[in-house]
């Protein structure tokens, strides 16, 4: 188990709009440390809150929180997913059965987290979110030159549809897993007040 879980209890919730500037200044810290690694996937400094508001209000996105810093007034959440069913039509074909699955969206871990196999888990959490759906397919779209990135999706059991290259567009490597597949072996564990809400969704 992660260290930090055993004095950090985590909560996975749906993110409410007073979340909105944590999650800004989660992705924008996880947005630099891509580019430094040269990836540019995402806008340097991150998003504006154009991008993330209509998700909050949307009610897909998810945060996941270390409960003792929220208790003590520290608004920047330990990861970040978003979950819907919005497949992006420059992207995703008829072919593909675009309402066959749900696609993650600004997926991101906390630096002070790296090793405790977050990411993993909230794909694995995601996954089950699919299944509840009733929806085969886990899908999402990753940097198109990222070989590191790809490989990373690939060893979580994702298998690389194709290749959109869109000049445009630093995203289009396409990938998807079946709903119930988890490959997850981190202990760590939290609290989850989701599945209401996914049900209420």
């Amino acid at each position: 188990m992660h260290s930090n879980t055993l004095l950090h209890p985590l909560t996975l919730r749906r993110a409410e709009p007073a979340d909105l500037q944590g999650v800004l200044a989660l992705l924008a810290v996880t947005a630099e440390w891509l580019y430094r690694k040269g990836v540019r996937q995402w806008p340097r400094g991150g998003f504006g809150p154009e991008r993330i508001e209509p998700l909050i209000e949307e009610r897909v996105l998810y945060i996941l929180d270390d409960d003792l810093a929220f208790l003590t007034g520290d608004a920047v959440p330990v990861a970040t997913i978003a979950l819907d069913g919005h497949a992006d039509p420059e992207f995703w074909t008829r072919d593909d059965e675009p309402d066959a699955g749900l696609y993650v969206h600004k997926l991101a871990v906390s630096r002070t987290w790296a090793g405790a196999s977050l990411g993993d888990t909230l794909l694995d959490w995601a996954g089950t979110a699919v299944a509840a759906a009733g929806l085969r397919w886990l899908r999402l779209d990753c940097a198109k030159d990222n070989p590191g990135l790809q490989d990373y999706y690939r060893g979580r059991g994702f298998r690389h549809l194709r290749t959109v290259d869109l000049p445009h567009r630093a995203s289009g490597a396409l990938f998807q897993r079946p709903a119930r597949a988890r490959t997850s072996t981190s202990e760590v564990t939290f609290r989850d007040l989701t599945i209401p809400a996914l049900l209420d969704a």
